[in-house]
């Protein structure tokens, strides 16, 4: 395993070592990045020309621990556009610094990547929504940020952006239109919903106190990653679409009595992710033909 154990903070050169040893093991030069959350792998078996790396052998590049994540990089072609999908991805949870979970954004963006897709499983509070729902982000609430453990804290490097990004537009209004349009296209409108997704630290599940302020917040649901990636991604330039699979009903009430487990969370997930490829395979397509990636 290449990780820094106990790193708090990667170096640019560290970065760039990762990049050219990548760049030199293959001949893609991705366009689109792809984030593959909890048992949602199956996003990438839509590429052709694939090309897969191990994160173990990667230089610098943590594991992933969490059950549902392969721990791999997966290059590949969809609809002429090159891509490299994260089969796993990291977690403040596991143990690892902002800099470790963030680390592949930057990669991407090294590598020439102009557009990230995150997925992930989330709790729905939102009393509308329902479990199988695909929820489309429109914006997030970084609790964690809020406590002072921000991806972007400490010496910033203006070779990756500013100081102080703007993230009042941290997801791109363009995908997210085109992401209706395509749900509708695949006949799986009813599906689909959009609102505010809010991360906390984890692991553990949210208490019902936790959950009716977060519902008063206004946060329709909640998980325990994506945010620091997207972050990241924002502030280095990168277009951002969010999608976040709605798995379990979060407890709002003190007389219920069913309790989430991660077990469920990987069945609903594993249920949704062939629905999940389709729109995400679909969606890359559209952007080639609109160019709405690079622009």
């Amino acid at each position: 395993m290449h990780t820094k154990e106990n790193s708090c903070c990667c170096s640019f050169e560290d970065y760039k070592m990762t990049t050219e040893w990548l760049l030199n093991q293959t001949n893609h030069r991705p366009k689109v990045a792809v984030i593959c959350g909890s048992a949602l792998g199956l996003l990438a078996d839509g590429a052709t020309n694939k090309q897969t790396f191990r994160y173990q052998d990667i230089p610098n590049f943590p594991v992933s621990t969490v059950p549902g994540h392969e721990g791999c990089l997966v290059f590949g072609t969809i609809e002429d556009t090159s891509c490299v999908f994260m089969k796993g991805h990291f977690h403040l949870c596991e143990g690892y610094s902002l800099c470790q979970v963030t680390f592949p954004v930057r990669i991407f963006k090294l590598m020439g990547v102009e557009c990230l897709l995150v997925t992930n499983a989330s709790g729905g509070i939102c009393p509308d929504f329902k479990v199988g729902d695909i929820m489309i982000i429109k914006d997030h609430i970084n609790l964690p940020g809020f406590a002072g453990q921000h991806p972007l804290c400490g010496p910033n490097d203006e070779r990756f952006g500013i100081r102080f990004p703007c993230m009042s537009d941290a997801y791109s209004k363009d995908l997210r239109t085109l992401v209706l349009d395509v749900g509708s296209e695949l006949n799986c409108s009813r599906f689909i919903r959009t609102g505010v997704y809010c991360m906390v630290s984890g692991p553990n599940f949210e208490t019902i106190a936790e959950a009716r302020m977060l519902l008063t917040l206004g946060c329709d649901s909640v998980g325990m990653s994506m945010v620091p990636e997207v972050t990241v991604a924002k502030h280095c330039g990168l277009r951002v679409l969010g999608l976040t699979l709605i798995t379990n009903k979060v407890s709002l009430n003190y007389s219920r009595e069913e309790k989430v487990n991660h077990d469920e969370v990987l069945e609903i997930c594993k249920m949704r992710a062939e629905l999940l490829q389709k729109i995400v395979t679909t969606l890359i397509g559209r952007c080639q033909q609109q160019n709405i990636n690079t622009h």
